[in-house]
Formats: structure tokens, C-alpha cells, sequence
């Protein structure tokens, strides 16, 4: 995997990881000890990049494209936790702090390209730089209070009223992400969901 100096479209992605949430306040003194420990890399459409029960962490920083996080049961049964596209990020942080395997997997819903690095030199990174690990720590709370949200939408919610929240939501992913994954994501049939986005002029 190419680092983001010798990539082609090295300037793009740079412009690209400044509008990163977690990034877009980086100071040139913190951009120049990052970008050499990124590496770039692209996934194709259903690519595993980090596998539920294993150890090896990484955090991700989304230049293109959808990913999901995942749970699954011993039956093999899923359950879609979240979706992140461009300018977010997905991370094995918690896990990792935590010294557990990774309760979920990363997988790309879509062609997808991150900058990614290991968990490790990322985790020192962040602690050369305060500032950077205390917004970086409030963007991972305020995901899995996201998370949280939704597994409590999903009891609380008719199919109707989830439909529509994820719309209020999450505009900018209404019509990328594919009906199969969506109508997971909301424990709907894709037929439950075609019929409720016909209903309300979505289709």
C-alpha cells in the first residue's frame, strides 16, 4: 500500500484528510509527523478490513465511498451498527484501550479508499498531541452514542418512523447505499422498504 507522498493523486487525498472531522483542525506541525505514518489503500464492494474477534487494529480515515460496522451472532446472523462515508472515520480505539478483540468488523459497503495507520502509532500520536486526543476522543463518543441511538430506535420505532429518521439523519447517504444494506440496517424487508420509500416519494 502506497504511502500518501508516493501515491499519484497524493494532493488530492491530502485535501481530502483535511476535511476529515478529526483532522480538519490538525496544526502543519502535527500534519508533518502524521501524513509518513498513513498509509492509502482501496477496498472493493464487501472488502473485510477488520474482522469481529481479532486483534490487529486500525483506525480509518475515509477518502471515498461507504463502510459498516458490523456485529454478528454465533449463527452467523448480522446486525449493521453504523454507516460512515467521506470526511468521517471508523477505529478500533475502544477495543484497543481496552486490551479486548474487536467486538465488530469494518466492512466496505461500496469501492472505498482510506488512510489508514495502526492503531499503535496512531494511539502515539495522539498522546504527542493533546488537543488532537481530545477531539478525537469526543468524535469516538459521540459515535457510539450514534450507535446507541440506533439499536434503541430499532425497539422504539415503528418501520415508518426508522425509515424516517435515518432520512433526517443521514440525507447525505439516502440513495448510496444499497436497498439490501439499508432495509438491514433498519430490520426491514428490502420489500418493507421499497414500499415505505414509494409511500413517501423516495423511490
Amino acid at each position: 500500500m502506497p504511502s500518501i507522498h508516493s501515491h499519484p493523486q497524493r494532493n488530492t487525498i491530502r485535501l481530502q484528510l483535511r476535511q476529515s472531522r478529526v483532522l480538519k483542525d490538525l496544526p502543519a506541525t502535527a500534519w508533518t509527523g502524521l501524513e509518513p505514518l498513513l498509509e492509502v489503500a482501496d477496498f472493493g464492494k464487501s472488502s473485510l478490513l477488520v474482522n469481529q474477534g481479532h486483534s490487529a487494529m486500525e483506525q480509518f480515515f475515509i477518502l471515498d465511498g461507504i463502510l459498516k460496522r458490523v456485529v454478528c451472532d454465533p449463527k452467523g446472523k448480522e446486525m449493521i451498527l453504523r454507516f460512515a462515508a467521506e470526511n468521517d472515520m471508523d477505529t478500533s480505539y475502544a477495543a484497543w484501550r481496552l486490551k479486548r478483540p474487536m467486538p465488530y468488523s469494518i466492512v466496505a459497503v461500496t469501492k472505498v479508499r482510506v488512510a489508514k495507520l495502526s492503531m499503535e502509532h496512531w494511539v502515539e500520536f495522539i498522546e504527542r498531541h493533546p488537543a488532537v486526543k481530545a477531539h478525537f476522543e469526543y468524535e469516538v463518543m459521540s459515535l457510539m452514542s450514534e450507535v446507541m441511538a440506533h439499536t434503541i430506535t430499532l425497539h422504539l420505532l415503528d418501520a415508518p418512523g426508522r425509515l424516517s429518521r435515518f432520512m433526517r439523519k443521514h440525507q447525505d447517504l439516502f440513495g448510496r447505499i444499497p436497498k439490501k444494506e439499508l432495509a438491514s440496517y433498519l430490520n426491514l424487508t428490502p420489500e418493507t422498504l421499497s414500499r415505505l420509500k414509494r409511500r413517501s416519494g423516495n423511490a
